[in-house]
């Protein structure tokens, strides 16, 4: 197969960066161009690209979209418990109150201190 000369003139450094992409692969200075060329006419290559692309992001929204439905219902979860806490539970008498504040307080921070070793543990 014969092929057509062409002669093409190209800013320096592009023209060195060819030098050395032929250099390091051992392809010939037109192979590369030819191969570029081809790229560059072909539109199905460009389309492989954005498809590929935009089927990652799809994945990306399919995912974000599940975690913020997660995150729904377990604050959904959560407001249903402390309401039905808050409404069955009994207030304190005066004198209990202080104690229960106490009591309280240890089981919040021990809550608090298992969370915390739980995140420590996922990182």
């Amino acid at each position: 197969m014969t092929k057509a000369r062409v002669h093409v003139r190209l800013p320096t450094n592009l023209y060195a960066r060819l030098c050395e992409e032929a250099a390091k692969t051992g392809e010939s200075q037109a192979h590369i161009v030819e191969q570029a060329l081809h790229a560059w006419f072909d539109p199905d290559a460009k389309v492989t690209l954005e498809m590929r692309l935009l089927k990652r992001l799809d994945a990306f929204d399919l995912r974000q979209s599940a975690i913020e439905r997660e995150v729904s219902f377990t604050f959904e979860a959560l407001c249903h418990y402390v309401l039905y806490w808050l409404t069955r539970t009994e207030p304190l008498p005066d004198g209990e109150r202080d104690a229960a504040h106490a009591l309280g307080k240890r089981r919040f921070d021990f809550f608090i201190d298992q969370v915390a070793q739980k995140i420590a543990q996922a990182d």
